[in-house]
């Protein structure tokens, strides 16, 4: 786990590793991701409903995007 001690680091490191998911998007994430696991019909979700999951919590970009291969 990461702890950063100001504004500027995290700066740094997001234009060094990528974005950054707060803990309430990696819980609404996880909310959405993990909704029907114990069931029967339980299934990956597909590239466009992952990108829409990932939009509803404000994840956008090439980043959360499973069909691109770009990062910036």
């Amino acid at each position: 786990m990461l702890l950063f001690r100001s504004e500027e680091t995290v700066d740094r490191w997001c234009e060094a590793r990528g974005p950054l998911i707060n803990l309430k998007q990696l819980w609404q994430l996880a909310l959405h991701w993990y909704a029907n696991r114990l069931t029967v019909e339980s299934r990956r979700p597909a590239a466009d409903e992952m990108v829409s999951i990932f939009g509803s919590i404000g994840l956008t970009g090439p980043f959360w995007d499973p069909k691109s291969d770009q990062w910036k």
